[in-house]
């Protein structure tokens, strides 16, 4: 069932939403998650990368299929607001954007201080802050001038942060000594459990990735199969880059939190692949970012179309790019504001939280649109095999990995979602009053 939304074009195939989503997901975590993983976990890190690889392939199928039935574009935004209404598309919109507005702004300063490390003389807050103008209005105006350039930057950028990614598992394997991937004993569920709530953040992505299915060619074969082969890759990869740094680097892992997987190029190429690696991960990082700027605006452009977000001027199209060039200049804007501003790094895992939390209402979503005969008439849409199992075992699977979160980061959820609430209700005060007053 499909709504035409404006006049953005499907100019995106299989390899470029593919690559998207790779883009999106691959950015900064990898680079320094498995140091960090190695702590909790020492040799038994691959505990946590089976669960959260089984997680993000639990919860993409719930995406395929609700992908494959909800062709707009918007993403989570529009799969939640189409199948539950306007309330839970506020609280979709608006999570979604602080989330991924406050993790590139973290992600921006990661560059920052990758390129300090490589170039200490360079160090200035006026450098510091004209990078960020740089790169925010930067990837903004690619993204404004065309879909097919934006999508060139994020295919381009995706090929380029692999590379790194590839050379390390393929020749890091040489160097592998197999003793260090030997395991002591089997960790407890709560260990791996918290271990993978804070893996998880280098999995996040998928829901501001998807966003541009509104733009996808022939999105009812072109969503499922870019899905699934993303989430192969992306699984693969990671495993592999665990598997290798914890051969290579053994029980020192922990230690090299910053960088780790320059350490290991380190030991494998020498000084001169510090050196590449480290490039390559502001590369990975800066392609995070470029693939935010490209799909997360069409989630403000689809709520305000909808209404849901009060701002009109969202969803204005660029008459002559087709894009839609307003919410592209507010979300480089707010990314720009939020990256000056700095001492972003504790939303990370409130960040990484609240896509589970969105990805667990897609799986609610799915089981919902099973149910609503508009939405099954299609017979090209995706369907999942086994009936509800999937979207059930991806909500039950959720809900364990949020139980590892702090009471702290469970009470700031909650006190912003309230905040919301009461925001959406006051947005919405005349139908308030139709609905209490007779």
């Amino acid at each position: 069932m499909e709504k035409q939304q404006g006049e953005l074009k499907r100019e995106i195939g299989l390899f470029g939403f593919s690559a998207n989503i790779i883009n999106t997901i691959i950015g900064a975590g990898i680079f320094v998650i498995p140091a960090i993983v190695a702590g909790e976990l020492g040799s038994a890190s691959i505990f946590a990368y089976v669960f959260c690889s089984i997680l993000l392939m639990l919860m993409m199928l719930n995406f395929a299929e609700v992908g494959s039935k909800i062709v707009e574009t918007g993403g989570v935004y529009i799969f939640i607001e189409r199948s539950f209404g306007k309330y839970p598309g506020f609280l979709t919109a608006v999570l979604m954007l602080l989330a991924t507005v406050a993790a590139d702004a973290a992600i921006a300063n990661a560059v920052v201080s990758i390129a300090y490390r490589l170039f200490p003389q360079i160090q200035s807050e006026l450098l510091r802050i004209s990078f960020f103008l740089v790169l925010f209005a930067g990837l903004g105006y690619i993204n404004i001038k065309g879909l097919k350039k934006g999508v060139g930057v994020v295919m381009g950028i995706t090929l380029i942060k692999l590379v790194p990614l590839l050379l390390i598992i393929f020749i890091g394997f040489l160097d592998i000594d197999f003793t260090n991937l030997m395991w002591d004993k089997v960790p407890s569920f709560e260990k791996i459990g918290s271990a993978s709530l804070i893996l998880y953040f280098a999995y996040t992505g998928a829901g501001s990735a998807i966003s541009v299915n509104g733009e996808v060619m022939n999105p009812q074969k072109t969503i499922p199969r870019a899905i699934l082969l993303s989430v192969i890759v992306i699984s693969v990869v990671y495993i592999l880059v665990q598997t290798v740094a914890q051969g290579v680097l053994g029980d020192a892992l922990p230690q090299f939190v910053e960088n780790p997987l320059g350490e290991v190029a380190s030991k494998i190429f020498g000084p001169i692949g510090f050196t590449l690696l480290t490039i390559g991960a502001g590369v990975s990082m800066f392609g995070g970012i470029s693939s935010k700027v490209l799909s997360v605006p069409r989630l403000l452009y689809a709520a305000s179309l909808d209404n849901v977000l009060p701002f009109k001027a969202l969803a204005k199209v660029h008459p002559k790019f087709a894009t839609p060039y307003v919410s592209i200049i507010v979300y480089v804007s707010l990314g720009f504001i939020l990256a000056t501003i700095g001492g972003l790094k504790h939303l990370l895992v409130v960040s990484s939280a609240t896509s589970l939390i969105l990805s667990m209402g897609v799986a609610f979503a799915a089981i919902k649109l099973r149910r609503d005969p508009r939405y099954n008439m299609d017979k090209n849409a995706f369907k999942i095999p086994g009936g509800y199992t999937v979207p059930i075992l991806s909500i039950l699977a959720t809900l364990w990995f949020l139980s590892n979160m702090t009471y702290e980061e469970v009470m700031s959820i909650t006190y912003f979602i309230i905040v919301l609430t009461v925001l959406y209700f006051l947005i919405n005060s005349k139908r308030v009053k139709r609905i209490f007053v007779p």
